[in-house]
């Protein structure tokens, strides 16, 4: 008992790090084929002709097939994944007329081996006809260059501000251009999914079995069943261990729904593992919005107004990257009361990748925004950036808070996070240490940056499965499973799920199996992202190990010969009030239950009725070579609140993730295109990202300001990290070069970006 909150290692790790881990790309599947993708070459072009004629003489090869073959079969275009977007505009799971970005698949050539594969691929001969590109999201809103003609625009989302912002009584007014780049989001495990058609069944009907690392099996399945008019039951989806998804892997790809449809063609198991290249151009991508911010208040640091235009690049097919606006505009305001505030934002296309889910999903680019705006404003009005933060910050006391999007913080203690990371930073010795050597004129010089960040998670609520049973294992002990609808890809829940059932029910947490992602066992799963596992699927399996204690209870009762009411379970044990000395075990009841045909089995009914709000604040040092440009990472401080934590261990691991994609995005990561549309960062050797050399050891500290929304009085971890970091190193290396007068360095803060900001101003 009493495990909550306390620091549990792993027990996912040990598969893990020992090669037992069982993921898509080791499963045994006998007889099994391999399918490449010869992708377009060309940014936005039309397709003259196909010559596959010599890929199909290669050694190995199955089968070569192009958009034609889909055709002939009756497979329409790829399902729409994202409400609210135009339904006019469809994407076949292979080009047939027109390609749009570098990457798009055009040909599947499946052979015995991948390297078969490969060969015959680099065999097929495709002519296309070269048409104007557009790269820039800004250049496309003018149409010049369509994607789709017939449409006669690239805009595919409008969000109209919902109310004119006031700036009449402000005394100073900020306007600035930011960007937030796009980025790949490089998950340690790329896509990998196998498909096989199971023999007939005495209905002589072949079922599907589908291997996908994603982030919800049910989902790949819906999917499936819709690509393919298939109903779901004959459709099962198997989601074993992943290695990262981000968000990027929440959605389905034409590479991994044509595996069916493959395996059926060449009577086959067909399975796809794409390469680091492939992944990088193929992958969806993330951020990609240019933000146009204008900040208002008095000269005593109150902020009157704010407004936030933005541009949110969706890439060559409108999916959930064009919608990224709307959760951008639900945290318009972050930490702040500022209720004269609104957000007009467009989706638009151009030739690249299309733009989905990564870390985050919108709400890191508001806060990226919000926190740039509340530091040029102090700089603008001379104020301490700390200090222009207590004015402005939503009380402790005004929970729960409406903000200026309608949406409404259930709980949190804004200037009181901000207040530890001050003291735990040493804020005051630090600027200490910036005057010292500006004034003595050092090359290095050191840069402080804040950030007071708020997200949501879970986002409008719901529900997510959790089931426990309990019975005795082989040596007559007792054991309990779990089903979980949740989908982990590293965050740890079959150690989280453990904990809260043998805290609740007193059984070994080592007897505790927990089952996931597989749509034979889980009956329903929903997509795991946006940080909702723990405070709905959480709150499910702890509400359902709270029916097997109720259902376990009137067996003791009977054990006992007491009244049900008098029984208690205390440390795993079950006795009458006041009398402790006479006790039963859960083996005693568990076998009671089998002699009398019980089943000590319940399921959680939780739905939370809305989102939940996370909360922190960053402090961020760095130390930037005034000569070079080069910036390094001193220290990094990080306060986060996500409501009660079951394991601080785990949510330390999150966090350390979080950060260093947070701090990615600051100093290294974008994804660049030239003006052809072709990738210039298409693999690691282009694309920067921090290693652990490049990341100090992180100070992370643990508030809490429970939720009411929900049993565990949980919220979202998952991303919090990377919401604080990037703003807050961002921050701190404009700080850096202020005396300088730089006001402004654009993401990432890349020592040419530094270098040139420099130069500007001297």
């Amino acid at each position: 008992m009493g495990m909550i909150g306390t620091r549990v290692m792993r027990t996912e790790d040990p598969d893990l790090v020992t090669g037992r881990g069982t993921f898509v790309d080791n499963l045994a599947l006998p007889g099994a084929t391999h399918v490449v993708y010869v992708r377009s070459t060309m940014a936005h072009g039309r397709i003259l002709g196909i010559d596959v004629g010599e890929a199909r003489t290669m050694p190995g090869v199955v089968g070569v097939f192009t958009a034609a073959d889909l055709t002939a079969d009756g497979i329409g275009p790829v399902p729409v994944d994202t409400p609210l977007l135009p339904a006019d505009i469809t994407r076949g799971a292979l080009a047939r007329d027109i390609v749009r970005f570098v990457g798009e698949l055009v040909v599947a050539v499946v052979a015995e081996s991948r390297a078969q594969a490969v060969d015959a691929a680099e065999c097929v001969h495709v002519e296309y006809e070269p048409l104007p590109v557009v790269v820039d999201a800004e250049e496309a809103l003018t149409s010049n260059v369509l994607l789709f003609p017939e449409r006669g625009s690239n805009v595919v989302v409008t969000l109209p501000a919902r109310r004119e912002v006031d700036f009449s009584d402000c005394e100073v007014i900020v306007e600035k251009r930011i960007l937030n780049r796009r980025i790949a989001p490089s998950p340690l495990e790329a896509r990998v999914a196998a498909s096989r058609w199971e023999e007939p069944d005495e209905n002589g009907v072949r079922r599907l079995t589908h291997w996908q690392a994603c982030q919800g099996a049910h989902s790949i399945r819906n999917q499936l069943g819709a690509f393919y008019d298939l109903p779901t039951e004959q459709i099962r989806v198997v989601t074993p261990d992943v290695g990262g998804g981000f968000g990027a892997k929440a959605f389905f790809y034409p590479e991994d729904l044509l595996l069916p449809w493959l395996a059926r063609r060449t009577n086959r198991p067909v399975r796809y593992t794409e390469s680091r290249t492939e992944s990088m151009n193929g992958l969806g991508h993330g951020r990609a919005q240019i933000q146009d911010l204008r900040i208002g208040g008095t000269r005593d640091g109150r902020i009157l107004a704010y407004e936030l235009r933005v541009i949110q690049d969706a890439g060559a097919y409108p999916r959930f990257g064009a919608s990224l606006p709307r959760m951008t505009r639900a945290m318009l305001t972050g930490t702040y009361h500022i209720p004269n505030a609104a957000m007009h934002a467009v989706g638009v296309l151009t030739n690249t990748v299309p733009t989905l889910a990564y870390r985050g999903a919108g709400r890191p680019e508001a806060t990226a925004a919000i926190e740039r705006a509340v530091d040029m404003f102090a700089a603008r009005i001379g104020m301490d950036p700390v200090e222009v933060r207590r004015i402005n910050l939503v009380h402790k006391d005004a929970f729960p808070y409406k903000n200026a999007s309608g949406m409404i913080y259930d709980s949190g203690d804004y200037p009181g996070s901000l207040e530890l990371a001050v003291s735990v930073a040493g804020y005051e010795a630090l600027r200490n240490e910036q005057r010292r050597r500006r004034l003595d004129g050092d090359r290095v010089q050191v840069g402080i940056g804040v950030a007071v960040y708020v997200e949501i998670t879970a986002m409008s609520g719901g529900s997510e499965l959790g089931m426990v049973e309990l019975s005795l294992d082989e040596t007559g002990e007792v054991a309990a499973r779990v089903i979980t609808g949740t989908t982990p890809y590293g965050q740890g829940h079959r150690t989280t799920w453990a904990m809260l059932v043998a805290d609740r029910l007193g059984v070994p947490f080592d007897k505790v199996t927990v089952i996931h992602g597989d749509t034979a066992l889980v009956r329903s799963s929903e997509v795991t992202g946006g940080s909702r596992s723990v405070q709905l699927g959480g709150t499910n399996v702890w509400r359902a190990a709270g029916v097997v204690a109720d259902k376990a209870k009137r067996i003791a009762a009977r054990l006992l010969e007491a009244a049900e009411a008098d029984i208690v379970l205390t440390d795993g044990r079950f006795h009458v009030t006041g009398t402790p000395a006479v006790s039963k075990s859960w083996s005693d009841v568990v076998s009671a239950a089998c002699e009398a045909g019980e089943v000590l089995d319940g399921e959680g009914d939780f739905a939370q009725a809305a989102g939940t709000f996370p909360s922190g604040a960053h402090i961020a040092v760095v130390e930037v070579d005034t000569e070079t440009g080069k910036t390094v990472l001193r220290e990094l401080v990080a306060v986060d609140d996500a409501g009660n934590i079951v394991n601080p261990l785990l949510a330390e691991g999150q966090v350390h993730g979080g950060l260093v994609q947070g701090i990615g995005q600051a100093l290294y990561e974008e994804f660049v295109y030239d003006d052809d549309g072709n990738p210039l960062t298409g693999n690691f050797a282009d694309y920067g990202f921090p290693s652990a050399a490049e990341v100090p050891s992180f100070v992370t500290v643990h508030m809490e300001s429970p939720s009411p929304l929900n049993d565990l009085g949980a919220k979202g971890i998952g991303e919090s990290g990377t919401i604080g970091a990037t703003p807050a190193v961002q921050n701190a290396v404009v700080d850096a070069l202020a005396h300088l007068g730089v006001t402004h360095v654009d993401l990432p803060c890349s020592p040419q970006r530094v270098w040139q900001a420099i130069r500007q101003v001297v």
